[in-house]
């Protein structure tokens, strides 16, 4: 195992749950934005920078008791493009 996979990703992370939360959760999951999904889950959608933080918002998950479906890094945005 390389060191590198030892780094953190620092980034913005999509976040999916079991069942469908409401707007007044949105300051718990703050910097987040929630996002009710027609399959009945909710989306969380934000930063996360380092892995304690992730593991922050993990533990909060946990304390709702909802389920969690799936956490996936997003593919950053690069605002300088190559092409001119």
């Amino acid at each position: 195992m390389s060191a590198h996979m030892n780094r953190p990703e620092i980034g913005r992370y999509q976040i999916r749950l079991h069942g469908q939360l409401d707007e007044s959760w949105s300051d718990w999951f703050e910097g987040f934005t929630l996002t009710n999904e027609s399959d009945g889950t909710t989306t969380l959608t934000g930063p996360i920078t380092d892995q304690a933080a992730l593991h922050g918002l993990l533990r909060r998950v946990g304390d709702l008791g909802v389920t969690l479906i799936s956490v996936n890094v997003l593919p950053s945005t690069n605002p300088h493009p190559k092409e001119h």
